[in-house]
């Protein structure tokens, strides 16, 4: 099994884990609430009778609920468009979007992030949280922040996290280990290739913050400190 391969088996195998064990807004995983400043950009768009947004990497629907309850709330309308690699998140986004009563408002596609294809001005928000560093390589982390780029609508807006510098550690040995993340860069240089593509961009919010959380890699628990980027931009 190829590197790529072997890394995607090991995050199905997790996600498979988490999705099983903890429903989505109950407490006791990183699933029990939306990402703050994804929602605090809503209001951002309050003017727009009808949005249209992408969430890349959207697993069960941690953020993408919460906002189709907001177009659906608010009386507007609009569509999110949920991508996501694992037929098991989508899965369960489906099932989720019918207990929240939300399935007009999202749209469940599985597919890769790079393989998914971004139309031109198509979109008012693009989010993708933790999930452009699982991009197959470099190069495709940049080709696909450049259709994100090409993809927002001109006054529409991204929100972008991102891990860079990550480690991974044996939470028992103290060993470092392989780090299993297709795309590592160092911050500085994460933030240069966001600065080249939004280079014309307004930025609303930029910060670097160290973080580190158990995972399970196998029968092994990991230690996985990053440095996450938060990077939102207007165009």
């Amino acid at each position: 099994m190829g590197r790529i391969q072997n890394i995607r088996k090991e995050e199905k195998d997790y996600h498979d884990y988490c999705y099983d064990n903890y429903k989505l807004f109950q407490s006791g995983s990183w699933l029990h609430k939306p990402v703050q400043t994804v929602m605090e950009l809503l209001p951002l768009l309050a003017d727009k009778e009808e949005v249209k947004i992408l969430d890349l990497g959207a697993g069960v629907g941690r953020n993408a609920i919460p906002i189709a309850e907001w177009i659906r709330d608010s009386n507007r309308k609009g569509k999110v468009i949920c991508i996501d690699f694992l037929e098991s998140a989508i899965n369960r986004l489906t099932s989720y979007c019918k207990e929240f009563h939300v399935s007009q408002y999202i749209e469940p596609i599985q597919s890769s992030i790079e393989d998914f294809n971004i139309m031109e001005e198509d979109y008012d928000l693009v989010v993708a949280v933790s999930s452009l560093e699982h991009v197959e390589s470099e190069e495709h982390l940049r080709l696909v922040l450049n259709e994100i780029e090409r993809g927002t609508k001109t006054g529409g807006i991204v929100c972008l996290i991102i891990n860079s510098e990550i480690e991974e550690m044996d939470c028992e040995s103290g060993e470092n280990l392989e780090v299993h993340i297709e795309v590592n860069l160092q911050t500085e240089e994460m933030n240069q290739v966001l600065l080249d593509t939004f280079s014309r961009w307004t930025v609303l919010k930029k910060l670097v913050k160290p973080l580190e959380y158990k995972i399970t890699r196998g029968h092994r628990e990991v230690l996985l400190k990053t440095n996450a980027i938060t990077y939102v931009a207007k165009k």
